[in-house]
């Protein structure tokens, strides 16, 4: 039995538009949500659109931002601050 309802259509739409709710963004980065939505409020770059329904959509330009600030914070060791200063200077540029 297929959904056709709004859900199912509202969900082909995403993925036409490349957009990606959060807990796929998640899985695909090995980030946890409540961490997504607190990196949200410390990185202003990092602003995925809103869907009619209020769900975050991350295009695929906010999923490499989120790698970059992942590997930045864990791999470099960067501070919150340091990080954030740091693409805002264009550093995050590869």
């Amino acid at each position: 039995m297929t959904n056709n309802g709004p859900a199912a259509t509202q969900a082909s739409l995403e993925k036409e538009e490349g957009l990606y709710r959060i807990g796929e963004v998640s899985r695909k980065t090995g980030v946890k949500a409540f961490v997504l939505r607190y990196w949200e409020t410390e990185f202003p770059m990092l602003e995925p659109e809103k869907g009619p329904n209020g769900r975050r959509l991350y295009r695929e330009e906010d999923v490499q931002l989120i790698l970059k600030i992942k590997r930045l914070l864990y791999d470099e060791g960067f501070t919150i601050a340091g990080a954030r200063r740091h693409l805002r200077e264009g550093g995050g540029a590869e």
